[in-house]
């Protein structure tokens, strides 16, 4: 059984407000449970249809046809800079996210990160919330997986820069991803969906990259979707390993 306020309080779970607060999120899914039941994430509290009943399953899922199983889980810890710095070390090539607001491009970019094995994902503090229903469910498993640290990004490329690493990003005036010389560690920085990179973090951006349109000589899209640009990215540095 489950009681009107414990479907009260996992319904408020679909606010960011409510997770702030408690530090807990929702996990749907069958396969989605299951892995996160076999990550190093905390599962506070299993709910299943069959115990619960289809009406109460109803009630406190966010999708419009619930799962049979939905778990709540707790949200991992921030981070502080002088743990983000020790972390960062050369051999590492990490994604950096400048104010992603889509949940749709995160969830999809940290799944790109677990396919690509990209080592983290460093997001600046006004990029969407990973634990915002719609990330979680389109990370597809990949947030059990792939480490996201919300961050001060500006600062966290001063330590990559400190430390000899490169500092990538994509700009509409950068060299030829396809042609240019790519390390195989660094911060590769992607851009706000309607504005790119911003004016504080294009400063900190040593290697400019840009992605040419076929045939470069006619009418196309004024831009790639953040998300999609991100997977060309991580692939051309991949397939130069």
């Amino acid at each position: 059984m489950i009681s009107n306020n414990e479907i009260k309080q996992l319904r408020a779970l679909q606010n960011r407000k409510f997770r702030d607060e408690t530090g807990l999120f929702i996990v749907e899914g069958e396969k989605m449970v299951a892995e996160a039941l076999a990550s190093d994430f905390t599962v506070e509290k299993v709910y299943r249809r069959d115990e619960i009943g289809a009406e109460a399953m109803s009630r406190i899922s966010s999708l419009s046809s619930p799962s049979p199983v939905l778990a709540v889980l707790r949200q991992k810890p921030a981070m502080s800079l002088d743990e983000i710095a020790r972390m960062i070390q050369p051999g590492m090539l990490a994604l950096g996210l400048d104010s992603v607001r889509d949940p749709g491009n995160l969830g999809t970019i940290v799944r790109l990160s677990d396919w690509f094995g990209i080592d983290v994902v460093f997001a600046s503090r006004d990029t969407v919330e990973l634990y915002n229903p719609k990330v979680v469910q389109s990370t597809m498993g990949a947030i059990f997986r792939k480490k996201v640290i919300y961050c001060d990004l500006v600062e966290v490329s001063k330590i990559f820069a400190s430390k000899g690493l490169p500092v990538f990003g994509t700009f509409l005036e950068g060299e030829n991803i396809y042609h240019k010389e790519l390390s195989t560690d660094g911060l590769i920085v992607m851009g706000n969906e309607a504005n790119g990179i911003s004016d504080s973090m294009k400063k900190q951006v040593s290697e400019k990259l840009f992605i040419p349109p076929f045939p470069g000589d006619q009418p196309t899209a004024e831009s790639l979707n953040v998300a999609i640009a991100t997977a060309i990215c991580v692939s051309e540095f991949r397939r130069r390993m």
